[in-house]
């Protein structure tokens, strides 16, 4: 019965948790004689017993005494002893885990009798040490970390453009650098350097002084990382001063580095050093060194063939006059793959909506785009080395260029035969034949590909040119029907409606071509003067002020603008747009005649006299500034200028009188009569029938008392009497020719009669010849040659008006063909 027990409470759920071997009470062991005597052994040691919260534990562990669930304490025997592995937390005793689970005791003895398995109860934690900033260690990571901060500036300044910027932060990371390696000596770990940090700095260093072109400091830099040993391949930077000796013309020294860095790089890194190679190929050609270069090239090609290297490699058989060697290089060229793929696999083949989308997105993105731009600088490689070796390997242009085309026809590049004619055809224009070319471009007019509508569109050039309008139209319509998107074949349609005045037509296919490309300059400029023809000034004015957006110093559009304002009567404005035609070309004499008109036409005559003068000046041929200026001279009595300006005129026109009748005249106001005598004489020698030669003559007889008047007065007499017959029969004859169109437009179909005209016979011989009316008195009166420049008062100046033609030079049709 004494192990029986009636359930009248509850089940402890923790009864038997704290129930241990009374062998492990270390309570009362000081108390212990056996465990005493056995702590004092032969040897002498001594086991310590420290207390511990008031009980004693080894001086290695700490401990707790071990109770029994009745709570009395058993003395352990001394030969049975262990250290203690639990610990005394916050006073409560803690059970070890052999025995009770951890977190459950009934002990009355813990602060805490409530489930607590994260220790809340026992408060917060202590907080933590706060880092301080001042050790030897944080003050290297800090240097560390600005000095990595400031080299990450650098680069960023230098990708935004300021490159000054750039060096200055890089320098700065190079002074926070040095101190770091001060910092890291004065903490005693001057072993630990940063060899990667150390060589960040001086490589950025380096970059940065040759972005700035300050190249001994970056051959400086760069020199300080070769030379130090703890850098590993430090010898590829070589490249890097072999190109900065490259900008410095230093081509020697370049190849020498060029070749050391190929020493210092291993066979794995194949694709480097084919491009130092291509350096050192490019360097040979710098140097005129074209053989040096074509090995350097025939080395790459034999490793690692590429566009860029076959052609370097045409242009150096060209310089050296190798025909085999261009014809084997052209090969080369043509036999590098571009592992492109074909543009059909971009064409829609079905009608799903989702598939179409992508092809779309697919057509326009930045792979598609660098697969175009790759195919479009091989193909500009084809054609630049075609035209240039087609000459030079066989024994004529013509030959040449056709074994090029047929080259070309058998080679992935079959697309570039017709271009390759074209090229043909307008090399033939260069040389002056023309026949040659037109036959060249009607053969490819008459093929169905790409380059029809360009073809047709030169031809319709050249016709026009040629002043052939019916060929030209038609060659313009088979442009237009090639490629509906060809601005040039709009712009020669509408110089061909422009020729047949038909200006209205011209002007909307000159839109239509602008319409197609909006940046096409013929068409805007053709499409300003037909509305100049059309007198919309206002219209005209716009179409040149966008030509002159697109072409800000083309002095024809300037001169175009100034004289449409001159139309419209701003007369200030054209000034300035002249003034900066003159900026541009400032011997242009027409600009600068222009120009004085301008300012007479504003009353500045002082002005107008300078742009004049400067005018004749460049181009003394130009008759309207020539009677300007003589006017001129004339209007403020400087006549022996003037006479310097008359005589000019007569050397332009020597069959005009009144040029030299001005000479004379001159001659005369200025007080030498004798002199302008002896210039009359020599007028009426050349010019017998003069009546104002002959009046001057009297007039001057009569003047200064010679005795010749009379011979001159009679002269003059029969001349007028000669110039008065002249008239009658010349009157008479208009006449008659007028009654005999009113005669025959008279009832001459319904009568059938022919009406008889009187007929005017001529006088018998020895009858003398009757005039009608009395004879007029001899009319000796003296009129002046300068009377009309010196008395007249002057407003307008010599104008007139320029009509340029709307096919002026070159800008006829647009020829479609790269240089």
């Amino acid at each position: 019965m004494n192990n029986r027990h009636l359930n009248v409470k509850e089940d402890d759920l923790y009864s038997g948790y704290n129930d241990y071997n009374p062998l492990f009470d270390c309570k009362e062991l000081e108390n212990d004689a056996s465990f005493q005597d056995t702590t004092k052994s032969n040897q002498g040691k001594r086991i310590h017993l420290q207390p511990i919260n008031g009980q004693l534990a080894d001086s290695t562990t700490a401990g707790r005494p071990l109770t029994s669930s009745s709570g009395c304490r058993t003395p352990m025997p001394s030969s049975v002893s262990r250290p203690m592995t639990a610990a005394v937390q916050s006073g409560a005793a803690r059970p070890m885990s052999a025995i009770s689970a951890a977190g459950y005791s009934s002990s009355p003895t813990r602060s805490c009798s409530n489930f607590d398995p994260l220790g809340q109860c026992r408060g917060p934690a202590p907080p933590l040490e706060e880092k301080k900033d001042d050790t030897p260690e944080e003050k290297i990571k800090l240097l560390e970390k600005n000095v990595n901060d400031l080299i990450t500036e650098s680069c960023m300044a230098q990708s935004m453009g300021n490159s000054q910027l750039a060096l200055e932060k890089a320098r700065e990371a190079g002074r926070k650098e040095r101190a770091l390696g001060r910092q890291r000596e004065q903490s005693g770990n001057a072993e630990q350097i940063n060899v990667d940090l150390t060589y960040a700095v001086l490589l950025n260093l380096a970059n940065q002084y040759e972005n700035n072109e300050m190249y001994p400091e970056a051959l400086n830099s760069y020199q300080i990382i070769i030379k130090d040993k703890m850098f590993a391949n430090a010898g590829r930077l070589k490249v890097n001063m072999a190109n900065i000796w490259v900008k410095q013309k230093n081509y020697p020294k370049a190849i020498k580095l060029y070749r050391m860095a190929l020493d210092h790089i291993s066979d794995d890194y194949k694709e480097m050093r084919i491009k130092i190679m291509q350096n050192i190929g490019t360097v040979f050609v710098l140097l005129g060194k074209y053989s040096d270069a074509v090995a350097s090239f025939e080395h790459i090609m034999s490793k690692s063939a590429n566009v860029r290297t076959a052609y370097n490699l045409v242009l150096c058989y060209y310089a050296i006059r190798d025909a085999d060697g261009m014809r084997n290089a052209f090969h080369k060229l043509l036999a590098i793959p571009l592992h492109l793929q074909h543009e059909d696999k971009y064409i829609a083949a079905t009608d799903d909506i989702k598939s179409n989308m992508l092809l779309e997105v697919i057509k326009n993105d930045k792979l598609h785009k660098m697969e175009r731009d790759l195919k479009a600088r091989a193909d500009n490689y084809v054609m630049t080395s075609a035209k240039l070796i087609a000459p030079a390997i066989e024994a004529s242009f013509a030959a040449g260029f056709d074994w090029c085309v047929d080259t070309v026809k058998n080679s992935p590049y079959a697309e570039l035969a017709n271009d390759l004619q074209l090229k043909k055809a307008m090399t033939f224009f260069r040389q002056m034949q023309f026949d040659q070319a037109m036959k060249i471009l009607k053969e490819v007019a008459k093929q169905d590909s790409r380059v029809k509508s360009a073809a047709a569109n030169n031809l319709s050039s050249l016709f026009i040119l040629e002043k052939d309008y019916k060929q030209a139209e038609h060659y313009a319509d088979l442009a237009i029907n090639a490629d509906r998107y060809n601005p040039g074949a709009f712009v020669c349609k509408g110089n061909t409606e422009f020729v047949k005045q038909d200006y209205v037509k011209a002007a909307e296919f000159f839109k239509e071509a602008l319409r197609n490309d909006s940046s096409c300059t013929e068409a805007l400029r053709n499409l300003g003067l037909t509305y100049k023809k059309l007198n919309r000034l206002e219209d005209a004015l716009d179409c040149f002020l966008k030509l002159h957006a697109i072409l800000r110093d083309s002095a024809e559009v300037m001169y175009q603008l100034a004289d449409t304002y001159e139309l419209l009567e701003d007369t200030h404005q054209a000034v300035e747009w002249l003034m900066q035609v003159i900026s541009v070309v400032p011997n242009d004499p027409k600009a600068l005649a222009k120009l004085g008109d301008l300012h007479d036409l504003e009353g500045d005559k002082s002005q107008a006299l300078h742009y004049y003068c400067e005018s004749f000046r460049l181009f003394p041929c130009n008759m309207e500034v020539i009677e300007w200026l003589a006017a001129y001279y004339v209007q403020t009595q400087l006549y022996e200028k003037a006479i310097h300006y008359f005589e000019r005129a007569i050397l332009m026109q020597p069959s005009e009188v009144r040029w030299q009748l001005m000479v004379a005249s001159c001659q005369r106001r200025s007080g030498n009569s004798q002199k302008a005598l002896e210039t009359c004489k020599e007028i009426h020698r050349k010019f017998p029938e003069d009546l104002q030669c002959l009046r001057f003559l009297v007039r001057l007889c009569q003047d200064m008392g010679f005795k010749e008047v009379h011979d001159y007065t009679s002269k003059l007499k029969k001349v007028e009497k000669m110039k008065e017959l002249r008239e009658q029969r010349a009157k008479a004859d208009r006449e008659g020719s007028t009654r005999n169109r009113r005669t025959d437009s008279t009832d001459a179909t319904t009568t059938g009669e022919r009406g008889v005209a009187p007929v005017m016979s001529l006088p018998a011989s020895g009858e003398p010849f009757e005039t009608s009316g009395s004879p007029k008195e001899l009319d000796a009166s003296y009129a002046d040659p300068l009377g009309p420049l010196a008395n007249q008062p002057r407003t307008g100046g010599v104008k007139k008006r320029v009509e340029d033609d709307v096919f002026a030079g070159e800008d006829v049709g647009d020829e479609l063909l790269p240089d």
